[in-house]
């Protein structure tokens, strides 16, 4: 199935996610006559050992995370070819979603110091690096079949406060680690000195019920302010 650029541009925008797990749910005591005004009682539900996890990953970057509506967490990968923070799924759906965060903060001191020494040799500006760390993703996930990136435009980046991006659709080799998911959508995300972010959305169709699925983590991941 051809994807048009506008679809493109639709799963670009409902893909990356805001961190702060907590549903809040209001239990309200009804007043007796002439009683004071409703108590508001807040019970917030318990966050996983891989929320706070990732939580924590995720401020080191200046990224927030919003856990949506309708997902279920499950186990991120964590091996030689793929290392992901966080990872969930729509039940009953042939969909996942995989992430990635890490800070700039520290490689860009060392940048910064190495930089100015007398002797300085030529350094990786460390806002470049997003690009081959995407590279090397697409490679591991599509092995020889071909892809080729595509920017993000710049109203789409201002969503998440981002300054640079990349897409990238492909279409995956047969993996155990991947559930044998016939195609994804990689998506990474720069902010100068401050981070990068990676999700990477799987499904076995290209259709409606992907842009759909993806429509509905459209608010969980950006960079703060």
């Amino acid at each position: 199935m051809q994807i048009v650029p506008k679809q493109i541009k639709q799963i670009i925008v409902a893909v990356i996610l805001m961190l702060s797990i907590s549903p809040a749910f209001a239990q309200v005591k009804h007043p007796a006559k002439n009683s004071k005004p409703p108590v508001v009682q807040v019970r917030h539900a318990p966050v996983s050992t891989q929320v706070a996890a990732f939580t924590r990953i995720a401020a080191q970057a200046n990224v927030s995370f919003i856990f949506p509506k309708g997902f279920k967490e499950i186990p991120a990968p964590d091996n030689d070819y793929f290392s992901y923070d966080y990872a969930m799924t729509i039940p009953g759906k042939d969909f996942e979603i995989w992430m990635q965060v890490k800070s700039e903060k520290e490689n860009w001191a060392s940048y910064e110091k190495a930089r100015n020494q007398p002797d300085a040799q030529q350094l990786a500006n460390p806002d470049s690096t997003y690009i081959p760390l995407a590279q090397a993703q697409c490679a591991a996930f599509a092995g020889d079949n071909p892809y080729s990136p595509r920017s993000i435009p710049p109203d789409i980046l201002a969503r998440y406060n981002a300054d640079n991006g990349k897409s990238y659709l492909l279409t995956l080799r047969d993996m155990q680690t991947t559930k044998s998911y016939k195609y994804a959508l990689l998506i990474t995300l720069q902010k100068d000195h401050t981070g990068i972010i990676i999700a990477v959305c799987f499904t076995n169709e290209k259709g409606p019920e992907f842009f759909k699925n993806m429509d509905k983590a459209s608010n969980c991941l950006k960079f703060k302010q």
